[in-house]
């Protein structure tokens, strides 16, 4: 089973992270969609030409926007803040005071300072987490999500929520594919219980192009050949977060 999109995601480090680029041995890749720019080759990009780096760059800046408003939009079960200091991080981002940020927000200047405050102490325990978790890793020699020969896999980045629903491991996931897909990728029958439903949802998603836009009767029609109900699978796909959908239904596409 190919997990390389949460891989790449959840095993850069916090420099890919900012960056949103990823160097590999024969180039660089988006960590956000997992485009390709091949080293030694020239793009052009607007009728202009690039070398791989720089291609990468502009792609993500043209595609995704910047790193931290694409990260600040994750969901906070992954970002652990709330609602608020991502609003507050927004503004902050935009080079607004303390005055004008409590205005748009309607608290207080001493709420906002408060929240300052706390998101300074989530950044010195995340700091000394990372670095308990590192050492940790090299005492052992092994990662926190080894468990004997099998590793816990991480949820992929769209999920709409994070709970014990998503403790899965690589033999999991095998087993219920093999159990629930054919060979082809027709779906058997969709399980009831709520891991199972994750892991095929998310297999299912494979059949799908990230960015590219299909509408309704396209996305039913690559359902139909995996699933005869293939509305319910269309409709637990955007639940869970690996497709979304414009309001009207006139575009489908996979989450990133």
């Amino acid at each position: 089973m190919d997990i390389k999109s949460n891989e790449l995601f959840w095993n850069a480090t916090i420099s890919e992270l900012k960056e949103g680029i990823i160097e590999e041995d024969d180039g660089y890749r988006c960590i956000i969609c997992e485009e390709e720019f091949q080293r030694g080759r020239i793009y052009e990009i607007n009728s202009k030409l690039y070398d791989a780096k720089k291609s990468a760059e502009l792609h993500l800046e043209t595609s995704h926007g910047s790193m931290l408003e694409y990260l600040l939009n994750m969901n906070s079960s992954f970002t652990g803040i709330s609602d608020v200091q991502r609003e507050l991080i927004k503004f902050i981002a935009m080079g607004l005071s303390d005055k004008e940020i409590s205005e748009k927000l309607k608290v207080a200047q001493s709420t906002i300072r408060n929240h300052r405050y706390k998101l300074r102490e989530k950044e010195k325990q995340a700091k000394l987490f990372l670095a308990m978790m590192d050492l940790l890793s090299k005492t052992t020699n092994k990662k926190i999500n080894k468990i004997g020969k099998e590793t816990i896999c991480d949820a992929y980045k769209t999920a709409t929520t994070l709970d014990d629903r998503y403790n899965i491991t690589d033999k999991e996931k095998k087993s219920v594919v093999e159990t629930y897909m054919n060979e082809n990728g027709g779906l058997r029958s969709y399980p009831a219980r709520e891991k199972k439903k994750i892991i095929v949802l998310e297999e299912i998603s494979r059949n799908f192009s990230k960015g590219k836009q299909y509408s309704e009767k396209e996305i039913n029609r690559i359902l139909k050949r995996v699933y005869e109900d293939y509305v319910t699978i269309r409709r637990a796909l955007i639940e869970y977060g690996f497709i979304e959908r414009k309001k009207d239904g006139s575009s489908y596409w996979i989450k990133e």
